[in-house]
């Protein structure tokens, strides 16, 4: 049988490549507005984050997620996000 190949994809936090599965994407809409994908399947440019709330505060102060995103994020949005993984 043959053996199925497992997505990849980097952390924006911390840079490491991990199952598609076991990361959160944030997606940026066309219209602009920032959120959780929690399927993996909304439109738009996304990024990949651990479900680390670490990670995101690494990203956030490198400002790793703005430049994945190509978009400047507000404090707001970042606070939603922390929410978010501190939910998951």
């Amino acid at each position: 049988m043959k053996t199925r190949k497992i997505p990849m994809r980097m952390c924006v936090g911390c840079r490491e490549m991990r199952e598609k599965r076991s990361l959160l994407r944030i997606v940026k809409s066309a219209e602009g507005e920032i959120s959780f994908d929690p399927v993996g399947k909304k439109p738009g440019r996304g990024a990949y984050i651990c479900r680390d709330r670490t990670c995101l505060e690494r990203a956030v102060k490198q400002k790793q997620l703005e430049r994945a995103l190509e978009q400047r994020i507000d404090e707001a949005v970042y606070a939603r996000l922390m929410e978010e993984i501190d939910a998951q």
